[in-house]
């Protein structure tokens, strides 16, 4: 079989050091980031005592602006914008604490019941002639696991929130030296968020499956059962991230553009919109801690699914401990492997041009996937036997080590490839957006219709990069295979992250550099930074939607084998009535996300409206709005829309699964994955290609762009229009979507042994 070469005290070492490392790199690029400083003098409120140095490094003339008085209005945006996105977390936090409280408890009476909360030890489900731990510790674990999966999932999604509302003011503020000052503030500040996610992830698992395992001791199987509850955790809590902060943004956002770009004709992020400082924390909470958490869940999932199977495989049985962790070893390596990569964008090369923004941020993605093709390659010589055997449904296949390396190099590259062809359909570099920015010639109408045309044929390359990574994985290592192709993919997370959360802290920056009153030439800068980070945004839910289709499936095949199905058979009505019902869900959650950011959007264009007609001197610039409604308006619509999409997705399984059984519950999961990845990846990248396409029109830098613009011309009216259309689509039902999908899948492997022995309760009376 050809022992592994790494022994079980150098991954003992290996795994925490690598995470340590992850984190201090990230500690020092907010030193980096940090030395950009704020103000000459203590701002009031949120900015505490980080912020209070002097700003002489900063001042640069310019065209009759006094260089104090604008770092003195950024302090102040900056400050608005970090307390309005820090006290609607904390008000989310507490609405969600309370389900996880109770959700908790749900997992322990549930999973306890299975042996009726006997303490006695069982026979093991796999191997029923050795004994494992009692169902009640099975339960207890499971729920110390989802908690610290949970917090784990909030803490991730708080402090990218808190370097984003950090970086943003420093960006503008860089900006007046050269768009290569701010995009590296940009971009390092992206990079803290991106590496103490991976990081924490990986260390919180990794102690906690060692914690686990002094009580556990040899029974990996009941050990890693318990750990699925990480994942479940994890992507509970980014659900209701996504959606409350995708509701929170979009709302502002479509309410600020409507009233303000096509009713008013002032520009975006004029500080005479009241619903300017609400859009600019959305940024902030939804695609930087909504996007947080949910990487963070996928990260957390792949890695359960991949130890689940594991622990039932050889690596189990025969208590190969190195081997066992191999997908937390492959993590390892992609911290470091994202060290590495992030020093390519802001030490080896710097970005001294606006059209060298996007190539910069491209190479980042082809960088990473090349240097970890050769670290997977080294991670699976040392840490794995030449051979060894994977649970294949009941049977045990035999799986040679460079197969595996293949599953993992299979995943990692479709996802740039996937990477690559929403950039295609989403960047107003490329023809698809510019035809769709070409149809708003002829009104509104013909821009959604071309709009909804290229999501759909977006969807084409996607499906089939993940029908070959699928079976290709699983001809070779079965579910085991297609766990590990998903972490592959998830492999380079930490630059993934950095490239994502570049693009709200840019889009930030450009709103505070409009709202400071400073001049063209700077905002031209900082639009150029962030038409670069809407694509890199889009190409960032790619990867997402990805590896979310793989994971599921993963879960998907770990909770067949959990609950004991020999096979899901379609031509079973159990099955098909599943099938139907599982399509049909990712529609109703749409259905509710959409019409919750369009009721919210209701409300604030009427309190946008008010504010115009009633408030004297507003449009002249005399007067000033009244922020803070806009912004109570859209925290008190995402906290109290959030609640039914969210109990759509956590009830379904439970409701399924007890009254239907585990046939039913397997048809349900099938098809809400075959049906959720089509419609997230469509509605994502139609969503960013309606943006980039009004953004194209704005920029005006080619012929045909200055024959469709300028700002306020009816072509850019239409293309606004299609902008707010496409807004709930891109930021609040597309990304939750891949939420939807990997959540009912973990759920349903969590509670996998209730089903199995109490589940099915309407056939078992009929």
């Amino acid at each position: 079989m050809g022992a592994q070469i790494l022994s079980d005290l150098g991954t003992e070492i290996l795994i925490p050091v690598c995470a340590v490392v992850g984190i201090a790199f990230s500690l020092f690029q907010w030193f980096l980031v940090s030395k950009v400083t704020l103000s000459a003098e203590k701002s009031s409120g949120a900015a505490d005592d980080k912020n209070g140095y002097a700003a002489e490094s900063l001042i640069e003339e310019e065209e009759g602006i006094n260089d104090h008085s604008v770092v003195q209005k950024c302090a102040e945006i900056q400050n608005a914008i970090s307390e309005g996105a820090t006290s609607f977390l904390f008000t989310e936090y507490q609405y969600v604490g309370v389900f996880m409280v109770a959700f908790a408890i749900l997992i322990f009476l549930f999973l306890g019941s299975v042996e009726g909360f006997s303490t006695k030890n069982q026979s093991c489900t796999y191997d029923t002639t050795k004994t494992c731990k009692p169902a009640l510790a099975t339960a207890v674990f499971s729920t110390v696991s989802f908690l610290l999966g949970a917090v784990t999932s909030v803490v991730s999604g708080f402090l990218g929130m808190k370097i984003a509302t950090y970086a943003n003011a420093r960006t503008t503020l860089e900006a007046r030296k050269g768009v290569g000052k701010a995009f590296i503030v940009a971009f390092r500040s992206g990079a803290v968020m991106g590496f103490l996610l991976a990081a924490n992830g990986l260390l919180v698992l990794y102690i906690t499956i060692l914690l686990f395992k002094l009580y556990y001791g040899d029974d990996w199987e009941g050990l890693f059962e318990a750990i699925t509850g990480y994942g479940l955790g994890g992507s509970s809590m980014a659900l209701f991230g996504r959606v409350a902060g995708g509701i929170y943004t979009k709302a502002a956002d479509v309410g600020a553009d409507l009233v303000g770009k096509v009713e008013r004709n002032i520009p975006e992020d004029d500080p005479r919109n009241p619903a300017v400082i609400a859009d600019n924390v959305g940024d902030n909470v939804g695609d930087i801690a909504g996007m947080g958490s949910d990487l963070f869940g996928s990260y957390a999932e792949s890695s359960c699914a991949a130890l689940v199977v594991a622990s039932i495989s050889s690596f189990g049985v025969n208590h190969e401990f190195t081997a066992m962790l191999y997908p937390l070893l492959v993590s390892s390596v992609g911290i470091l492997v994202c060290l590495l990569t992030t020093l390519f964008a802001t030490d080896f090369f710097e970005v001294k041009a606006v059209k060298e923004i996007e190539p910069a941020l491209k190479q980042q993605l082809v960088i990473s996937t090349a240097l970890m093709t050769v670290g997977i390659a080294a991670v699976t010589w040392i840490a794995l036997p030449s051979t060894f055997t994977i649970f294949n449904f009941g049977a045990q296949k035999e799986v040679k080590s460079w197969q595996l390396f293949l599953c993992v190099g299979v995943g990692l590259w479709a996802g740039l490839i996937i990477g690559f062809v929403t950039e295609y359909y989403t960047s107003n570099a490329y023809s698809p957006v510019q035809d769709v920015a070409d149809s708003c010639r002829t009104g509104a109408a013909t821009n959604v219709i071309f709009g909804l045309a290229l999501g759909y044929k977006s969807v084409i390359i996607p499906i089939f990069a993940i029908a070959v990574s699928i079976f290709v994985s699983f001809s070779f290592a079965a579910m085991y295979g297609i766990a590990v192709a998903a972490l592959g993919m998830l492999s380079t997370i930490a630059t993934g992250l950095a490239i994502d959360a570049y693009g709200p802290i840019s889009d930030n920056a450009g709103g505070i550099a409009e709202m400071a009153g400073m001049s063209q030439r700077i905002r031209e800068r900082t639009d150029a930074l962030d038409a670069a980070g809407n694509t890199t945004a889009a190409i960032g839910k790619g990867f997402a939607i990805g590896s979310a289709a793989l994971v599921s499936l993963a879960l998907f095949g770990a909770f067949v084998s959990r609950a004991a199905i020999s096979t899901v058979d379609v031509l079973t009505p159990k099955v098909f009535i599943g099938l139907l019902v599982g399509a049909m869900l990712p529609y109703w959650f749409s259905a509710m996300t959409m019409k919750s950011v369009g009721s919210a959007a209701l409300k604030m264009v009427e309190e946008v409206r008010r504010q115009f007609n009633t408030i004297p001197g507003l449009m002249e610039g005399t007067a000033k709005p009244d922020y803070a409604t806009c912004v109570k308006i859209s925290t008190d619509a995402s906290i109290k829309e959030m609640i039914a999409p969210g109990a759509l997705v956590m009830l379904t399984p439970l409701i399924v699964g007890i009254l239907f059984g585990v046939e039913t519950l397997s048809g349900v999961l099938a098809g809400s994955l075959v049906s959720g990845v089509q419609i997230a990846i469509s509605a994502s990248n139609t969503g960013g290609a309606w943006d980039n396409a009004k953004k194209y029109i704005e920029a005006g830098v080619s012929e045909h762009a200055r024959t469709l613009g300028p700002k306020g011309s009816d072509a850019h009216k239409a293309a606004v229009i299609g902008d707010t259309v496409g807004d709930p689509l891109k930021d609040t039902s597309g990304p939750s979507l891949n939420i939807l999908i990997k959540l009912m899948a973990v759920e349903s492997l969590v509670f996998a042994p209730f089903f199995a022995t109490h589940g099915g309760l309407l056939f078992k009376l009929f």
